[in-house]
């Protein structure tokens, strides 16, 4: 039968990997995983980092943008409605 770990079980153990306070095999013993899920576990995680940073940037680029396009549709929509009103008012009913 395969363990299956939360993410937050992960995290844990790989930053008590990276402080460096105990072994792999210590943490392994303790918290009865596999040293070499725990070195994919880290490797994983190190591997990964840079993404987090961009992933943020990323948010705000798309956040901006669609600010701007919100913006343009709400002109559209007033641009529209004047058109209408205008009509409205010329064309006999």
């Amino acid at each position: 039968m395969k363990k299956s770990y939360t993410a937050t079980f992960k995290a844990q153990l790989v930053l008590e990997l990276l402080k460096e306070t105990k072994t792999i095999t210590q943490l392994a013993a303790e918290h009865g995983v596999h040293p070499n899920v725990l070195r994919a576990w880290r490797d994983q995680a190190i591997k990964e980092l840079p993404t987090v940073f961009e992933q943020r940037d990323s948010l705000a680029d798309a956040q901006a943008a669609h600010a701007k396009q919100l913006e343009e549709l709400y002109a559209e929509i007033g641009r529209l409605t004047t058109h209408v009103n205008f009509l409205k008012k010329r064309l006999p009913s």
